[in-house]
This record gives C-alpha cells, structure tokens and sequence, in this order.
C-alpha cells in the first residue's frame, strides 16, 4: 500500500512540476540570443565550483552566509535520505548499495540535518530582525514576497522533522539504512522517546513519517518551480552563463549600431519585455529576492525608488504576466487566436484555486500598477509613468549610477546594470525619452567632444606653468619610440579646474620618475562613457571608432589614464570595435614606480586619510590595492578605512551619466557618502577618480557651509598626496645668536 501511495503522490508532483519546468523553458527560450555564453569554459566550471558549491558570494556576509552554505550542503548531502527513502517503500531493509551502510554515511545525513534546523533558525531570526513591518525601506526584504518565503522555511523544517522521526522509528525497529549505530546521533536521539512504543507501533509510524516526507518534499518540489525559490534550479544555471571575466567592466552587449541605423524600423535597446535576451528573462527567473542589491543601492539608499530588486520583480511578473502572448501559436497575437490566448493569460495567473492571484505590490514596485494578465500586459508601456501603467517608472530608470554594487552582491549572478542600459537604450535612440539635462550634456559630445562643450584647443591649458616641456603629439604623429606612455589626461582631467590639479601632479611625477609620456592635447576628444551609460550607444560608437582610428594611427603602445571611466571604456569596452590596447589606471604606475623606488616618499604628511573607490575602478575592474599601497608608502600618513570600502563601497553618484543629471529626489549620493567619510574625522578624504573628486568636494564644501565639517578638510587624488611627499620640506630658519 505505501507503494502505491508513494508512487502516486511522487507521478503527480513530477507531472505538476515538469508542466512548469516545460513552460518556463519554453518562456526563457523565446528570448533574444545572448553570444559568448559559454566560452572560455574553465573559467566558468571554477566560477560554478566556488559560488555554488563553495557559496563565495553568499559568504561574503558571514552569517547569513554560512546558514544558506549549512542548507545548501545539506539538502545536498541529504539528497541520500531521498534514495533511503524512496528504497525504503520497496524493501524496509534497503540501503544504498556499497557505502550506504557506513555509520559515516549516518552521521553525514545526521550532522546536515542538524546543520539545515540550525540555518532555518538563523533565517528565522534574520527576517524577524529585518521585517519591514518595522523597518520599511530599512529592511532588504522591503518589497518581497514574505508569506511565500515563510512558507518554504516552514516546508523545509516539516522534511527535516519529518526524516528524523522516520529516521528514529527506523533505529527502534532495526530498519536505519547505517544499523544500531550511535554515529547517526540525531536519529538515536529521536528514536529515545520513541522507544516507549513497540516494534510493531514503530514500524508504523515510520511507514507514515516516510511517506509525509516524500510528500512534503515533492509538494516543495512544486512550490519551488511555482515560486521565487525557482533560484534553487536555476541559479547555477545562471551562475555558469555569467558575464566572464569576473568585474563587470564592460557593458555586456554591443550592437551592431550601423547595421541596425540600416533597417527601415531600427530597434535598439529594449523597449518591450520579449526584446530582452534569454539570459536576462534567466536573470528575471533566477532573483532570489533577498535584497542584497537593495541594501547595498546607492540610490535606493538615498531616498530614490530604484531598488535593483524590485526591477527584477517587476521585469518577472510582467514577463510571466505576458508569457501566454509570447508562447502564443503565430497569428495569435493578430486575433486569430485571441480568445484561446487570454483563457491562457487568466489560467496562467490563478493559484489552482479558480482565485486571481494578488500581487504583492509596494508604491516603489511598477508591476502593480497593472497587475492584470492578458491583454492589459500587452497595452502597457515598458518603461512608463503610474498614469501609463509602466512596468518600470522613468525616475527608476534614470536613478541608477552605474555602480554595479548590485551585481557585486548578487548571490545568482543577475546583470542588472546591463538590463538598465538596455532599457535606455530604447528610452534615448527610439522614444527620445530622457532627463533634459542630459540632452545638453549630449549635444556637447557632439559638438565639441566633451560633456563640457569647451574648445578642444583648451585641452592643454592644464600644462601651462609645469616646470618642464610636454610632450604634445601634433595631428597624424607618430608616437616617437622613446615615448613609453601616452597619457589619457580626459575631458575632466583637461578641463575641469580641480581635475586638472590631479593632472599635474600626475605629469609632475612622471617627469621626476624619468618616465617619458605624451599627450594628443586637441586630438583627445571623450571616449563616449557618459553617451554609453546614458543609452546613446550610436553617439558612443561613433566617438570610440574615432578615438582608436586616432590611437592607431599614432601608432600607440601603452596608455595610462587618470579617469577610471577612460580607462574602464580604453580597456574593457573598446575591444569589441576593434580597438585592443594595453591600459593601466595612473594609480598602478604609481605603485608600480614606487615599488621600483623610481618615486620615494621622503616628507611625512601628518594626516589622517580615508580612501574612497572609485566604483568604475574597484568593481568595474577589481583595482583596489594600488591606491593603498601608495597611500602606505608615504610616511606619516594614518589609513582609515570606511565602513562601505572595496567591493562594498559607496558610489559618489556620478556614474552612469548622473554627474549630468540633477539629483532630484531623495538625498543626494555624495552627500551620503561624504557624511560617512567625515565620520572618521579625517583631514584628507583622498580618491583616485576626477568624478569622484569632483562630488566629494562639492559634498564638503557643502559640509562646510553648514558648519558640519572642519574647514581643514581636503579632497585629494592620490598623485597629489604622493607628490606632496615627495618635495623635500623647507628648512625652518634658525634664530641668529644675540650678539654679545
């Protein structure tokens, strides 16, 4: 009888689930292609080996980390109780064959038992302390299903309880697939009070334990392929498709602009669900809703409604919301088979119950303007207002910097900024949709080539009054042999008057390091960055195609830059046009002629200093130790660290476009960020990015003004602490002796 039982209660739950595997299957491959998935495959079986099984991204928050490791690895371990279990109907004496009677198969099973109860617990607690009945924005969780997330916690528990108790009846009966052994110590002691029962009794409430476990775990089964918990599939899935390298650097697509501006009805970007690839409706699929992105958003922390998580969901339930159009027959969408279709749209949002589904909806949360299925999905905008029903609002949108914290933290790998700027993409080159300020900042890319729109002749006025000669390449040059660097000063470098500080003490310490360097002065023109990040990728292709036809007719070898946005775009981006060349940021040869004693820091500077990363830097590019390495090389200097430093710093707010745009809701993100450097009390809060310079100062002079920081307090590039160092101090004069 427990045969049949088993057997059919496992047939429906397979049958139930794979009709939902089939359809989500079905639904990520309708997607458009996504190229490279797949190369560089070492590189992305060692990326499985330690996220998955190692659980290095979740470990990265300490314990949270280990209770999901502990869960992981035991619902993977435990993956033999299955075995046990299913052997178990057929043969009460079954183990698995060969090892499944070792006691330390027993106390593997026993241990992650224990190991998984322990990690709900923590869980449990976790969620308790981050409610966001209490917390509100506060909290990570703010804006994600927390009924269905109590409920797994709650299934998860009833199949560990419910595998011991079978697991003791099964020691009291003498059934246990290890034998009378104490090893399975969790089973020995539930089997205790269960020995007040006799063998007979035992017997059947093992019979009845074993069979509500297999169905409690193939009703998890179904819950999973129903719910957020999906991630439990498909996040090594997604985790082996990332973008590779690790960092993101460039953005992950680069279109073919010329053949697209070529078609009668030219699409860029996305600006409908199904114009997503099928690694971004992966992406959607995958999302954990654990917030980690959330927490770490420089705008969602700033009062802005962007929360990386809360797009996900959004893209999610709209493209689950739309799916039955999208896995409609051809035609369908035209009215041939438009009555089946929205049959299929109102099945696919019911709960089995006959009952529409009630989405969870939260005023930061687009989806919920129109959570209906059928044709509402089909009507309304991708990116909208709340009167046009977007899925995603434009001050969404137009909040995220760029900074890729979010991707940072993502536990399954989703790449949302690259589904941002896809988003904009469309927003800028189809529906010429955008902030107003921007569109300035454009027409001076197209006009004069910076964001600026100043003369390109007045690119070299940062080299008047250096006390030498340099080196300036005229039009059609060829960089001479004896040239080992061509400096990228870039459009703030060059032009932005605290910048061009920077650029100096940079040149400045070349020159004393005997290294020899030259610029293009009016030839440089931006690298197209800010045109990119804001979604014009025409604008930033033609600017790129420029610059490396420029670069190779000068015949380049290596190039340094001080602005990580040029070094990120030289380095990382331009290969795709065809532009490959060797670019290093000024801070890694500036380590580099430090360590090779080529620049000595001989003048202690008595400061306290706190390093900022910049994020186009340290996340885009992992470049984190350089600049502290030079900062420990000069004497007398006190290193503080932030509380949000490398990997999990804080964005100044400049990136993706926003040093052009107005910072018009919430807190402004490099006051936040300021408040948080001035909390160490530093004299010095030093950076390596002219972005970054630039926020940070207006921040503390603002700071000043209020009379909430110390009018001592200095913005710094890290070149000009080293060059203060190195200019050998002024003797103190000494009194003359009185005469007698």
């Amino acid at each position: 009888m427990r045969i049949a039982i088993g057997l059919a209660i496992t047939l429906i739950a397979l049958a139930v689930a794979g009709r939902r595997v089939f359809w989500l299957t079905r639904l990520i491959r309708s997607g458009q292609p996504a190229e490279g998935r797949l190369d560089d495959l070492p590189t992305r079986i060692w990326t499985e080996i330690s996220e998955v099984g190692g659980q290095r991204k979740l470990l990265k928050w300490s314990v949270p980390g280990l209770a999901h490791a502990f869960t992981f690895w035991g619902f993977t371990i435990l993956g033999l109780t299955i075995v046990e279990a299913y052997g178990a109907l057929f043969d009460h004496d079954f183990h698995i064959p060969l090892f499944g009677h070792w006691a330390a198969i027993g106390f593997l099973e026993d241990f992650f038992a224990v190991a998984v109860l322990a990690g709900l617990i923590t869980f449990t607690v976790i969620r308790l302390r981050n409610a966001p009945a209490r917390l509100d924005r506060k909290s990570r969780f703010y804006g994600s299903h927390i009924g269905p997330a109590w409920v797994i916690l709650g299934m998860i528990t009833l199949v560990i309880v419910t595998l011991l108790i079978t697991r003791g009846a099964q020691f009291n009966a003498g059934t246990h697939p290890q034998g009378d052994t104490k090893w399975a110590f969790a089973s020995w002691l539930v089997s205790l009070p269960l020995d007040a029962f006799s063998e007979h009794t035992n017997e059947h409430i093992e019979t009845v334990f074993l069979l509500l476990n297999i169905a409690i775990i193939m009703g998890f089964l179904v819950l999973v392929v129903y719910s957020k918990h999906l991630h439990i599939g498909l996040a090594p899935i997604n985790v082996i498709l990332k973008r590779e390298p690790v960092a993101l650097g460039p953005l992950g697509t680069t279109p073919d602009i010329e053949k697209l501006m070529e078609e009668d009805e030219p699409i860029v970007g996305v600006g409908k669900v199904e114009d997503f690839s099928w690694k971004a409706m992966l992406d959607f699929s995958t999302c954990t809703e654990c917030g980690r992105c959330q927490s770490q958003c420089p705008a969602w922390n700033t009062g802005k409604p962007l929360s990386p998580k809360l797009l996900i969901m959004d893209l999610r339930d709209h493209l689950f919301a739309k799916a039955p159009y999208l896995l409609a027959p051809k035609g369908a969408e035209d009215g041939e088979s438009a009555e089946e279709t929205t049959k299929a749209a109102a099945s696919a949002s019911e709960d089995g119950s006959g009952k529409h589904k009630v989405h969870h909806h939260v005023p930061e949360s687009g989806f919920g303007r129109v959570p209906e299925p059928g044709q509402p999905q089909v009507d309304r905008p991708l990116v909208g207002t709340a009167e046009e029903g977007g899925v995603i609002d434009p001050d969404v949108l137009w909040s995220c910097t760029n900074c890729g914290a979010c991707v940072e933290q993502c536990p399954v790998d989703i790449e949302h900024v690259d589904h941002i700027v896809d988003m904009r993409r469309y927003q800028v080159m189809i529906e010429s949709a955008f902030p107003s300020e921007a569109g300035v900042m454009l027409r001076n890319l197209e006009n004069n080539g910076n964001p600026w729109g100043v003369s390109p002749r007045s690119r070299t006025e940062w080299t008047d009054g250096l006390p030498f000669e340099v080196r300036i390449l005229d039009e059609g040059e060829q960089i001479p042999d004896e040239v080992e660097y061509l400096y990228w000063v870039g459009c703030a470098g060059a032009i932005e008057d605290r910048a061009k500080k920077v650029a100096r003490s940079f040149a400045e310490l070349l020159h004393t390091a005997g290294v020899e360097f030259a610029i293009l002065g009016s030839q440089e023109s931006c690298t197209g960055d800010p045109a990119r990040r804001l979604g014009n990728e025409y604008l930033y292709q033609e600017m790129a195609k420029a610059n490396i036809e420029l670069l190779n007719e000068t015949g380049v070898k290596k190039i340094v830059a001080t602005c990580p946005h040029c070094f990120n775009s030289l380095a990382r981006e331009y290969s795709s046009l065809g532009g490959t060349f060797e670019v290093v940021h000024h801070t890694q040869l500036l380590g580099k002629l430090v360590e090779e004693r080529k620049l000595v820091p001989i003048t202690p500077i008595d400061s306290s200093v706190t390093y900022h990363d910049p994020c186009f830097l340290g996340r885009h590019n992992k470049v984190y130790t350089p600049p502290r390495e030079i900062l420990e090389a000069i004497p007398g200097i006190r290193g503080q660290e932030m509380h949000r430093c490398k990997d999990r710093g804080f964005c100044c707010g400049a990136g993706g476009a926003r040093m052009w745009m107005e910072e018009k809701i919430g807190k402004r993100v490099n006051v936040d960020r300021m408040e948080e450097a001035l909390g160490l009390d530093p004299d010095v809060v030093s950076t390596a990015c002219p972005f970054c310079i630039v926020m940070l100062s207006d921040a503390v002079t603002e700071k000043k003004l209020a009379g909430e920081a110390k009018e001592s307090v200095e913005v710094l590039d890290v070149s000009q602490l080293l060059a203060r160092s190195l200019v050998a101090p002024t003797p103190t004069p000494t009194a003359e002796p009185l005469s007698s």
